[in-house]
């Protein structure tokens, strides 16, 4: 698979600190990611995909380049982490789970659903040095206008924005489901959406 060079992720970086959009590959399809705690970042990217009847919060991305760079970034999005969510982390991070938790208050109210923030750490190289090398969480919807099937080339991606955002030349991602959606409040566990990833909920709890 074609991996960018490290100028590239670079400048891709500092495109999102200046609050322009990137598209990047991850394990299923290509994302379209903004600096997820910039309120206008955010309207800029709900403009480029275009309406969505159902207003979906928009998930994101974490990464690190140490456990604590992680930790951080996890705990700037999130007002407590269960410990159910820490055991699904450790033993399905990097990976195409994607786990909403309570989040703090004061974070943009595109992030969340039912007062919560849903995360994933992504295993694409490239997705994850993207966001270690912002250094902070970074949007993770896929990258397609609202009702258009999502793209896992990069020419689909430039077709479908026709240069409106920066797009990391990645190859062609695995495309399939996306990643599967969990909810965790306290010990409970709620499958709002199976996807990549098969998990049953009678085996995952503590």
């Amino acid at each position: 698979m074609p991996h960018p060079f490290p100028e590239e992720i670079i400048l891709a970086a500092a495109a999102l600190k200046r609050g322009e959009v990137v598209a990047y590959p991850t394990e299923t399809f290509y994302g379209l990611g903004v600096n997820a705690l910039d309120e206008l970042a955010l309207a800029r990217l709900r403009q480029l995909k275009g309406p969505d009847r159902n207003d979906k919060a928009i998930s994101v991305l974490i990464a690190g380049p140490d456990e604590d760079a992680r930790q951080a970034m996890i705990a700037a999005l999130c007002a407590h982490v269960p410990p159910l969510a820490r055991a699904l982390m450790a033993r399905y991070w990097p990976g195409p789970l994607t786990i909403a938790m309570p989040a703090r208050p004061d974070l943009p109210g595109a992030l969340l659903a039912d007062g919560c923030v849903a995360l994933r750490e992504s295993p694409n190289v490239v997705a994850s040095a993207l966001v270690a090398t912002f250094g902070g969480p970074v949007t993770a919807t896929s990258a397609n206008p609202s009702g258009t099937p999502p793209a896992n080339t990069p020419d689909a991606v430039e077709e479908a924005f026709e240069g409106r955002c920066r797009v990391l030349h990645g190859g062609t991602t695995p495309g399939g489901a996306p990643s599967t959606l969990v909810r965790v409040r306290g010990n409970r566990l709620e499958i709002l959406r199976q996807g990549a990833l098969q998990l049953d909920a009678r085996d995952l709890t503590l």
